[in-house]
């Protein structure tokens, strides 16, 4: 419990520091946000309706007490309206955030299915030369830019092909494409790390100790090379998280998909702040929940772990009785 609380703090104060940085970052950048929206003398508004609009939204309040505000609102889940729309920020992420989580869930479960794929070809296939090739494919999938890869698989699966409609598809239809797109990329590093894991693994010595007790192939993969082989795994599935979020803006920008990413990608055209902020915060927390599952998860998979934790707290308990 001490250890969940512990990282709870440090992930709340990761959040703390990215909408700091965020709020800073994008209020001095250049530009005004309400002249990007509502134009300036060349569309009949003076100067002075400007300012009056700038007033109407806080703009002309000091530094530190927009972000006081701002803040303050995010703790009580109010984010703020669009300058763009004026619609409500919380709204905009409520409609948009299931687009993108259908996406994102999809593209990551594709690349986990990719990367045991490859993992398991490269370490167990039949033939060394297939071994061999198949190990060559992880730097290849990192080298493909994720634009490059969706106006190919568009160009191929839909226009030629047909195989997948990109003209009024269903909603299954809708994330073939976009998700095989977004998960090649992500599954070239944890195959890589899978494919390290497993040769490590098996070079231990209990691995061997293991054999000569005349336990099978399939007992050492699944009991003994996977188990251990998972834990530098799954820290950087953790750490892709991050990549799957940038890679939804490309990715839902090229296909036309009404998510997270697209969304971004109007708010940035357009010098949208408010609804910039929310979705820097709303990605920061769900990278942090994502690590804090990792970290959760460790103890679970590594009785290594449990053990140590164990170890700490036996000298106390002692030192009680004594």
């Amino acid at each position: 419990m001490s250890y969940l609380l512990r990282r709870l703090g440090q992930a709340l104060l990761v959040l703390l520091v990215a909408f700091t940085a965020t709020f800073f970052l994008l209020h001095f950048l250049p530009g005004d946000a309400v002249v990007a929206r509502y134009g300036g003398p060349e569309l009949g508004l003076s100067p002075a309706e400007l300012d009056e609009i700038r007033d109407s939204r806080g703009y002309d309040q000091p530094v530190l007490v927009q972000f006081w505000l701002v803040l303050t609102g995010f703790l009580t889940g109010d984010f703020g309206y669009s300058t763009q729309t004026g619609a409500s920020v919380s709204a905009m992420l409520a409609a948009a955030l299931p687009q993108t989580a259908a996406l994102t869930l999809t593209g990551f479960g594709l690349a986990v299915v990719l990367a045991f794929a490859i993992a398991f070809v490269a370490s167990f296939g039949p033939f060394p030369w297939l071994r061999q090739l198949v190990r060559t494919l992880p730097p290849l999938f990192v080298s493909i830019p994720v634009f490059w890869l969706a106006i190919v698989l568009i160009q191929v699966a839909s226009f030629q092909l047909g195989l997948v409609p990109v003209i009024n598809p269903t909603p299954l239809q809708e994330l073939i494409l976009p998700s095989l797109a977004l998960s090649v990329p992500i599954a070239a590093p944890l195959a890589q790390i899978l494919v390290r894991s497993i040769d490590e693994v098996r070079a231990q010595p209990f691995i061997a100790v293991v054999r000569a007790k005349g336990a099978s192939d399939s007992w050492l993969l699944w009991r003994n090379v996977l188990g251990n082989a998972m834990l530098p795994a799954l820290t950087i599935a953790g750490l892709l998280f991050g990549e799957l979020i940038a890679g939804a803006v490309v990715t839902e920008t090229i296909f036309g998909r009404s998510g997270i990413g697209r969304m971004t990608e109007q708010a940035v055209a357009n010098r949208d702040m408010p609804v910039l902020q929310a979705v820097v915060v709303l990605s920061a927390a769900a990278f942090v929940l994502i690590n804090l599952i990792v970290d959760m998860l460790y103890p679970v998979l590594d009785p290594r772990l449990r053990s140590r934790t164990a170890g700490r707290s036996a000298p106390s308990r002692e030192a009680v009785r004594t």
